[in-house]
């Protein structure tokens, strides 16, 4: 293969670690202009490898987000970590996201000792500093320098877009020459069919503020494509692990079902390109968390 047009071209796999709720979603979302991981307060809203494509005329950067490192226990925790720690192994740089406004102690020092026994490069990605002020942020920096050892700290915010182009110049530095992996067009290597599951628990996540655990995991049962690509036809279940939690979900007279099911129509329409009709369905699973078989069914 004749690389010489590329020789002024990077390209690589860069995987997104922290603590749960360090904003590593938001930051994929930002960076990639278009929402393709789901994002909410609760702990391990991620739980999946996902894949989103960065398109430049000087590189082209592939991340892979993870769902949210700390010390699990349950089997549903034990998977989510198990998958986030498994990237690393197939990247060419990490990029540690970490709050600067609420550090969680735990999860960073296992993180930093997984990062410690290898040999990838690492970036600091200070994310929330428009939360914090100029002298903590630097006593900050400085704290995390001291810990370990990274190619670069940058400081950002990624709710807000702060200084994000830094971050993006700083890990385009550290990847290797090289043509792109995927063409121009595409920009994730998840389905339509997942994607509208992930929309679908995030709502319910969104929806249903504290009042229902992250227990919540969603299946799609069909999804039909119209003629013409005119409507796209999803039925989908809610799977929750108590009737306390289906009562939360469905409502007084189904109006919460009706809630989540019209915010999750309005986004995957945005997603599909077309009229979706979506109908949901609740079911309980008992302790579906802790079954390995469920786990699997579920796709984790």
């Amino acid at each position: 293969m004749n690389t010489q047009p590329y020789e002024n071209h990077t390209s690589g796999y860069v995987a997104i670690l922290g603590a749960p709720n360090a904003g590593k979603s938001t930051l994929l979302n930002r960076v990639l202009g278009q929402k393709i991981s789901i994002t909410s307060k609760k702990p391990q809203t991620t739980r999946n490898r996902i894949l989103g494509v960065l398109h430049r005329p000087s590189a082209q950067v592939v991340f892979l987000d993870t769902p949210g490192v700390h010390r699990a226990h349950n089997p549903l925790n034990m998977r989510i970590v198990d998958t986030a720690l498994a990237t690393l192994a197939d990247v060419d740089l990490i990029l540690f996201v970490a709050d600067a406004t609420a550090p969680d102690k735990a999860s960073e020092s296992l993180l930093a000792e997984k990062l410690g026994a290898q040999r990838k490069p690492v970036i600091l990605a200070l994310n929330k500093v428009d939360l914090i002020e100029k002298p903590k942020l630097l006593l900050l920096i400085d704290e995390w320098s001291q810990r370990m050892e990274f190619k670069a700290v940058v400081p950002i915010s990624a709710k807000h877009g702060i200084q994000v182009e830094d971050l993006i110049l700083s890990m385009e530095a550290e990847l290797p020459k090289g043509p792109p992996f995927f063409p121009e067009d595409s920009l994730t290597d998840m389905s339509e069919r997942f994607l509208a599951s992930e929309l679908i628990r995030e709502k319910a996540f969104r929806l249903t503020g504290q009042e229902l655990p992250y227990a919540v995991a969603v299946t799609i049962d069909d999804y039909t494509i119209g003629k013409q690509g005119r409507l796209t036809r999803i039925h989908a279940t809610i799977h929750v692990e108590r009737n306390s939690q289906k009562g939360i979900v469905i409502g007084k007279k189904g109006a919460k079902l009706k809630q989540i099911g019209e915010a999750a129509r309005m986004e995957i329409q945005r997603l599909v390109g077309t009229k979706v009709f979506l109908k949901l369905f609740v079911r309980v699973q008992k302790n579906w968390s802790k079954d390995t078989k469920a786990l699997q069914r579920f796709g984790y």
